[in-house]
This record gives structure tokens, C-alpha cells and sequence, in this order.
């Protein structure tokens, strides 16, 4: 069993990670969850994630091809990671990404999915999962049109509800449907989401609002607390637990209806963190490893192998990553500060 840790009690010095084994940290912690995010740049404009302009993209010669993304992938592989998760930005607007999910789906992960704000679903589910995607998490903040598109600054919610409709057709499922909630933005849609979960067997996680908006705008009463969002579903729609999040990474505490109408979880990032099960790290599109959302340090997978480094040395590049990892991201503690990329630049 894992020990559940919040936050980080203790500063530590780092010593050198172990050249043999699986890829751990120093709190015992094994990661085999790898997101990779293809591209900074999306088609939304969320106000809780991007300003509405004069965003500066990475220049195209500075994120990581797919043929750097799959090196690392496989070296990653050989350390023990099994699952892959491709986010932005929004995926979906990188080119030709098929052929990544191709060049992963070859190297035998047990998992790939995908993060996506679903406009793009329609004309790429197809190929996707013929490349060999499995599963599609699709966001969307609002139910109604017009607050959808202040939120997002896109008139866009029935492309983001056709989008999951094309991959439930091509049997990217299940389709989850990630709601980033913010007080007095959309939380009085609870009860609509819940709604929605249960009418399309589309499993609804509600997301605590986190830290990470570009313009630091983010403040803790905001947040609309999971225990709060369960109680509110519960009183209306009767939940009950599925399983015990205590042993398990996965970042979701999930309920189903107890009527048998699917099932919906909460992520509580900020009032009851997961740090202690954590078992991710990322790889942002110009080829930073990070071993937290949180980061504040990253070291670059694409200037290493760029310089000709050997997949020795980026196996040991990744094994000091992880094993620098921090007990907690430390939202609570007095002298947390975000890191200075927004999600949008981290992926998410």
C-alpha cells in the first residue's frame, strides 16, 4: 500500500536515482502513467486556461517531432510505463497525429487515450482508432450555449457534443466528459451534468479548479469543493462509491447512480489531493519532463537527445526526474506558488 500524501512536509536533498529497478521516487511511488502533450497551441480560448490573445506558440522547430516523442516513449516503456495519455493545447490540431498513435500504439502500451475538446472528433475518430486509440476524454464546462462559448470564447458546444457522438460511433469508449467547475462560473450545472451522464451512459468528472490559469487570476474561493459536488448530486440522484481511491492512482474518486443510471467521479486536485498515489509524469510539447503539474523545475528531453545523448542517458535522465519528485504539489502550504507555465503550455 501506498502512503496518501497531500503536500510536502519536508524539503530534502536529492541523491542520485537508482540505475536499476522500476521508475520510482523517493517516497516509494512507481510511475507508469505518461502524458504527452503534442502542441501549446489550441482552437478554444478557455478563460480559466488562456487569455483571449497575443498568445506567444512555440516555434515549430522547437517541439519534439513524433519520431523524439516515440524514442522516448520506448525508453519510457522499458522503465515500466504502461499508459499513455496525448493532450495540448488541443491534440487534435497537431498534424497528422494518427501517425503518432501509430508509432505508440506499435511499442505496446496497455492504455492510450486521449484528452481532447472534441471539435476535430468527427473528422479524425476514425483514424484514430484505427491507429490503435482506445478512448477519448472529451471537455466541456457547459451544457448551455452561450455560457459554453463565454467560457471557451468559441460558439462551439454542438461541434464539442458531435465530437463525442464520432467517437462513441467508432467505439473510442467509454467517452469521458471532463467539467472543469469554477464558483459562480458553471456549478449550477451540477445537476445538469449529472443528468447528462446518466440519459448518455457518458461518464461525467468534475474537475476542481486549479492554479494554473495563464493569467494567475485563480483565487481558492473559486474552487467548488468534490465533497460539495457529491452531496449536491447525491441529494438528487442517490450515489454510491466505486471502489477505494487509497490504493488506487487514478486520479477520479467514482460514483455510480445506485438505480444502475452510469456513473460520475470528481477530481478534487485541491481540497482532498491524490499526491500520494500519483504516478504520472509529462512530457510537455517542446520536451520537458516534468514530474508534477506543479513543477517548478523540468529538465528537456528534446535538447538531451537533440545533442546526441544515448537512450542510456535518457533513461537516466527520466529515472533523476522521478525520483526528484516532491511528496505533494503544496497548494495549502504558505509558500506554494504555481508554476509559471499554464496548462495550456504543461498539458494537461
Amino acid at each position: 500500500m501506498i502512503t496518501r500524501v497531500g503536500s510536502p512536509t519536508r524539503k530534502r536533498s536529492v541523491s542520485a536515482a537508482p540505475a536499476q529497478g522500476p521508475l520510482v521516487d523517493t517516497f516509494g511511488r512507481v510511475h507508469t502513467d505518461l502524458r504527452i502533450s503534442v502542441t501549446d497551441r489550441c482552437n478554444f480560448r478557455c478563460s480559466y486556461c488562456m487569455p483571449d490573445e497575443d498568445m506567444t506558440w512555440l516555434p515549430r522547430d522547437g517541439i519534439l517531432s513524433y519520431e523524439e516523442i516515440e524514442r522516448t516513449a520506448r525508453v519510457l516503456k522499458g522503465l515500466g510505463v504502461s499508459a499513455v495519455r496525448l493532450t495540448g493545447g488541443e491534440p487534435l490540431v497537431r498534424a497528422d497525429l494518427p501517425v503518432l498513435v501509430g508509432k505508440l500504439a506499435a511499442l505496446g502500451f496497455d492504455d492510450i487515450s486521449l484528452t481532447t475538446n472534441g471539435v476535430g472528433l468527427p473528422h479524425l475518430a476514425g483514424a484514430l482508432a484505427a491507429a490503435g486509440l482506445q478512448r477519448v476524454n472529451v471537455s466541456c464546462d457547459s451544457l448551455n450555449r452561450r455560457r459554453f462559448a463565454s467560457i471557451t470564447r468559441r460558439d462551439a458546444l454542438q461541434a464539442v457534443l458531435t465530437g463525442m457522438d464520432a467517437a462513441d460511433g467508432v467505439g473510442l469508449a467509454p467517452v469521458k466528459v471532463n467539467v472543469v467547475l469554477m464558483r459562480g462560473v458553471n456549478d449550477d450545472e451540477v445537476l445538469a451534468f449529472a443528468a447528462f451522464a446518466r440519459e448518455t451512459g457518458r461518464p461525467v468528472r468534475f474537475i476542481e479548479y486549479m492554479p494554473l490559469d495563464a493569467a494567475h487570476a485563480w483565487e481558492r474561493p473559486d474552487v467548488v469543493p468534490a465533497r460539495e459536488i457529491v452531496e449536491r448530486i447525491n441529494a438528487v440522484f442517490p450515489l454510491e462509491p466505486i471502489g477505494d481511491r487509497d490504493d488506487d492512482p487514478a486520479p477520479a474518486d467514482r460514483y455510480r447512480f445506485v438505480d444502475g443510471g452510469g456513473e460520475i467521479g470528481v477530481i478534487a486536485s485541491v481540497t482532498d489531493a491524490f499526491c500520494g498515489t500519483c504516478n504520472r509524469l509529462r512530457l510537455t510539447a517542446d520536451g520537458a519532463l516534468r514530474n508534477c503539474l506543479f513543477a517548478t523545475q523540468e529538465s528537456s528531453v528534446r535538447d538531451l537527445l537533440r545533442a546526441g545523448g544515448s537512450d542510456a542517458d535518457l533513461e537516466a535522465l527520466c529515472r533523476q526526474v522521478v525520483w526528484a519528485k516532491a511528496a505533494g504539489h503544496g497548494i495549502d502550504t504558505p509558500g506554494f506558488a504555481a508554476p509559471a507555465r499554464s496548462m495550456s503550455q504543461i498539458g494537461g
